[in-house]
């Protein structure tokens, strides 16, 4: 193992710290990153093009071999996050641009963390990588569509506009890595090596900048977004686990749906929110991403010990 692999191998393992480190870097010296603004889709365009990278044709045979059981993920996820969002936002009378900020970030994709998370979890990991997969690439329409259902009685959406940055900023990234992986095969496997430290630092960034740029809002509302967050993420875990459970899911696939339900891509709300809403809705999408990082290793490490219990029992 070289030293760019222990590296990249070292932050992603500490993922969540970077995470932190970075969103107090954004809040405390924020002038080092508000004039990187312009960049938040290109960062986001580098992870998907990662995401790209790594998929294979094992990922779309699981959704052939078990159609039922992705189908069952994806339904879940694009159910229960947005439907949670749009009811903490009425129940709590969320001010208009925070309560699109949450619903935004409902209405994302899975994110790539999860897969990681399933893997600690000792959970299904090739169903979680399918579920994240075909979430990801029928985001496009899926997410226009419930933003445009749940977030037009507090704004107007364009969701033609969103469909377009969704496509641009994730879709067309992934179908590059994609191509890349297949015309440079042997060139693509050692770059996968360093996708980690790549990856952590564009998502660090983009919380930074979102960070920075809503430092007087987080001050002003920040313990309610924190809240907020806090009830969706983990709302959504228990919601997801309920869900794959009613479908009569074995535990290892009830751990995948979980975790692809409750996390989210919140580096596509955080873009899509500074592209097209006022810099706040963003905010939601940043904190996010610090907190389910840090809620979905607990996670993991708890649905891994009860396995060893159940195994050992």
């Amino acid at each position: 193992m070289n030293t760019v692999e222990k590296i990249s191998k070292f932050v992603g393992s500490t993922f969540s710290v970077w995470v932190i480190l970075f969103a107090l870097l954004g809040f405390f010296i924020p002038d080092a990153f508000t004039g990187l603004k312009g960049y938040i889709q290109i960062f986001l365009g580098i992870v998907m093009f990662g995401m790209g990278l790594t998929l294979s044709s094992a990922d779309f045979r699981e959704v052939f071999r078990r159609p039922l059981d992705v189908a069952i993920g994806v339904v879940g996820h694009y159910l229960i996050m947005p439907l949670l969002a749009f009811g903490l936002a009425v129940l709590l009378q969320l001010p208009p641009d925070i309560a699109v900020g949450v619903i935004l970030v409902g209405c994302c994709p899975s994110g790539t963390a999860s897969n990681v998370m399933t893997l600690l979890a000792k959970g299904d990991v090739a169903l979680g990588v399918s579920i994240a997969s075909v979430s990801t690439l029928i985001a496009p329409l899926a997410t226009p569509a419930m933003i445009s259902l749940l977030a037009g009685r507090w704004m107007n959406i364009d969701a033609g506009s969103l469909i377009k940055d969704i496509l641009m900023v994730v879709i067309i990234p992934i179908v590059l890595g994609v191509v890349v992986k297949a015309l440079f095969r042997r060139q693509a496997e050692a770059s996968v090596k360093a996708l980690p430290l790549v990856s952590t630092i564009a998502i660090v960034l983009i919380v930074a900048i979102v960070v920075a740029g809503s430092k007087a809002k987080i001050i002003e509302t920040g313990p309610l977004i924190f809240a907020v967050v806090i009830l969706h993420n983990g709302l959504g875990y228990l919601l997801g686990f309920w869900f794959a459970k009613l479908f009569g899911m074995n535990l290892a696939k009830r751990k995948a749906v979980t975790l692809e339900t409750g996390m989210q891509n919140s580096g596509l709300g955080a873009a899509l929110a500074a592209a097209h809403f006022n810099p706040v809705a963003a905010v939601p999408s940043a904190i996010f991403s610090v907190w389910h990082n840090i809620s979905g290793s607990l996670l993991a490490t708890w649905f891994a010990r009860r396995e060893e219990h159940k195994q050992s029992a």
